[in-house]
């Protein structure tokens, strides 16, 4: 049985984790999830665009399909996350930890990862097109078929990252070598 909207937001507001949750299909925007502990969570298909999550636990949660659109993931932790397809779009993710999760096909589109670590993470078919990662942790990380024009990967940290068919039109930051 999944919870209600008001029930997501009593949880969160009185500090009482939501882990292991079955969240599928929540439509939570515009709402004020700050803090709240989600790891483990279903949030498969769950709407969260606008919301503010910043500082947010999503350690191992599955944000399959899961719509986050121009929301607030600042410092989030996102260690572990199953999130193909989901749709991070003109998100502010500065400072979060997407280390070691399938992002496999997701859209970051105008999408900033300032300072985030995407160490070991899988964003193959990914779209990054205009999202800042300056200063990123893209160590290990595989970026094969994404497509990363306009993408700015100034101060970015990328060795071992897989960049394999990637579209890499008008990066900026970002200096091809036989390490790369």
């Amino acid at each position: 049985m999944t919870m209600s909207t008001d029930e997501i937001l009593q949880r969160v507001a009185n500090h009482e984790s939501l882990e292991n949750e079955h969240l599928a299909g929540a439509d939570l925007t515009g709402q004020d999830l700050r803090g709240g502990d989600f790891s483990g969570a279903d949030l498969t298909k769950a709407d969260l665009t606008g919301a503010n999550l910043s500082g947010c636990n999503f350690r191992g949660a599955d944000l399959t399909n899961a719509v986050l659109v121009d929301c607030n993931l600042s410092d989030a932790d996102l260690l572990s996350v199953e999130a193909p397809g989901a749709d991070f779009s003109q998100a502010n993710m500065e400072g979060a930890a997407l280390k070691e999760g399938n992002f496999a096909g997701a859209l970051f589109v105008g999408a900033s990862l300032v300072d985030a670590d995407l160490t070991d993470g899988d964003f193959t078919g990914a779209d990054f097109s205009e999202a800042s990662l300056n200063g990123a942790e893209l160590t290990g990380a595989d970026f094969s078929q994404a497509n990363m024009v306009n993408a700015d990967l100034t101060d970015a940290e990328y060795k071992d990252a897989v960049f394999d068919d990637a579209n890499m039109e008008s990066v900026s930051g970002y200096e091809p070598t036989d390490d790369y």
